[in-house]
Order: C-alpha cells, then sequence, then structure tokens
C-alpha cells in the first residue's frame, strides 16, 4: 500500500477512534474507507477488528483508573460475549465477500438510523413501571431494581450483540451501551465504559478466530491499532466534552455517504 494510503487511513483510524470510543460505530466508518482503498472485504473486517483491540484496551484504561467499571456486575456480560463473539467471527469464513458487503451497508444505513432517532442521555433506571423491590435472584442481586424479564432480555440481547460484534462489529458498542442503559438499568456513563470493558473481549476473541483463519493484514494492523489506541485514549479524555450535536452531525452524514457509496458499489 502506498505511504500516502497508509497515512490517511491511520490519520482516519485515529480521529474517529476519538469520537467512537464514546459514540461507537468507528468501524461504520473505518472499514468501508478500507474497501475503498482496495483491501478485501473479509481481511479489511479482520484487519479493523484486530485495530479494535487496541482502541478497546486504549479506552478502557482511562476508565479504569478512575474506577468507573464494576467488574462484578460486567463479568457475566464478559462470558456470554466471549462464546457469542467467537461465534460470530467463525461465521466470517462462511460468507462471501460480496455478502460482507452487504452486511456492512445494511448495517451503517440501520445503526446510522437507530443513532439518528434514539433519544439522548440516560432514561430513567425504572422504565418497566414496577416498584424496585428487593429480588431474590442471584442476578438481581447483581442488578438490583431490574425484573428478571428485564435482566433476561439484556442478556440475550447482549449474547446476539456479541455475535454481530464478532462478525463486523459497527455499530456494535453503540446499540450495546443502549441495551445496558434500558434493560440492566446503567446510568449512560456507566454504560459507555462498561461496554468499553466488554469490548476488549468482544474484539480481542473474534481477532484470535480471524489470525486463526489467515485474514489479519498485520503490518497494516499494527499501524492502524496504534493510532486507534491513542485516538480511543485521547477521545476517553475529551470526547464528552465536545459538542455532541455536531458529532453526530459528522458521523451520520460521513456514515450515510459511505453507504450510499458501498451500494453504489455493489450495484454497478
Amino acid at each position: 500500500m502506498p505511504i500516502a494510503a497508509l497515512i490517511v487511513l491511520a490519520v482516519l483510524f485515529f480521529l474517529t477512534s476519538v469520537i467512537g470510543v464514546v459514540t461507537g460505530s468507528n468501524s461504520l466508518i473505518t472499514v468501508p474507507v478500507m474497501f475503498q482503498f482496495g483491501i478485501p472485504e473479509k481481511q479489511a473486517v479482520a484487519t479493523n477488528m484486530f485495530g479494535l483491540v487496541f482502541m478497546a484496551i486504549g479506552g478502557t484504561i482511562p476508565f479504569v483508573r478512575k474506577g468507573a467499571i464494576d467488574f462484578r456486575r460486567t463479568s457475566p456480560l464478559v462470558i456470554m460475549t466471549i462464546i457469542s463473539s467467537a461465534i460470530g467471527a467463525a461465521l466470517v469464513g462462511f460468507i462471501t465477500d460480496q455478502s460482507i458487503k452487504l452486511i456492512v451497508s445494511v448495517a451503517m444505513i440501520v445503526v446510522a438510523l437507530f443513532t439518528l432517532v434514539r433519544r439522548n442521555g440516560p432514561r430513567s433506571q425504572r422504565i418497566d413501571g414496577e416498584p424496585q423491590s428487593e429480588q431474590s435472584s442471584p442476578a438481581a442481586r447483581i442488578w438490583p431494581g431490574r425484573t428478571s424479564v428485564w435482566l433476561l432480555l439484556g442478556y440475550i440481547f447482549t449474547f446476539l450483540l456479541g455475535i454481530y460484534g464478532g462478525l463486523y462489529s459497527g455499530g456494535y458498542v453503540t446499540i450495546l451501551t443502549a441495551v445496558f442503559v434500558a434493560f440492566l438499568g446503567m446510568g449512560f456513563g456507566e454504560a459507555v465504559a462498561a461496554t468499553k470493558w466488554v469490548n476488549v473481549f468482544s474484539s480481542s476473541v473474534a481477532t484470535i478466530v480471524f489470525m486463526w483463519q489467515g485474514l489479519v493484514n498485520y503490518k497494516l494492523g499494527i499501524i492502524l491499532g496504534a493510532a486507534m489506541f491513542a485516538g480511543a485514549y485521547v477521545g476517553a479524555h475529551y470526547a464528552t466534552k465536545m459538542n455532541d450535536t455536531w458529532l453526530r452531525r459528522i458521523f451520520l452524514g460521513t456514515v450515510f455517504i459511505l453507504a450510499a457509496k458501498t451500494i453504489y458499489d455493489l450495484a454497478f
């Protein structure tokens, strides 16, 4: 790959990681851009996932230092994510290149629309309208104030999203954050921190599977991974101070443009 193209990719991965560590969905931009630079579809998905490991670690460190992650509460989420992400990554080997592009395109549009219409900020932790009484189940003791139905739905969505996260990951953290807030009763800040920790395992397990399948471009992945680590580390400190309205506008505009370009390439 020409040096100029590599520099452009590294800068882009850095910038999307600064924003994506909070908003999520940076893979909706980085993977289609890799397509535009002629990187094969499966290799682009796998190498991007390799870089996401660095981003997830870089984004998690500041939250760990601040004590913002409840490791006891997130441990069952991590376990089910390890299993489901491995399943998702294994599926990539059986999917055609054209199907990969189609999945990416559909995911870009769906997650962009989800981001556009969802409410900003944390929802009330009493979304079910039921009193927050003491629960007898182990899960309820970990998640006080949540009924068994809401906890079950939260775990089911976490598992299913883990499959998607291992397969592609575009928009994975964005939707997972919403699930943690809506079904597990987390505040928005707590959910952002928790998804960073969970994503360390999701991206790591998926990367191991991709490495076993021989899909990772290590030279490109290390360079882009370093850029993503730096961007995520910076973003975890400063991105929350940026104007959310403009972040959303830039993100959504970029995603819709890239989605249209990817779909055009598929059609013509």
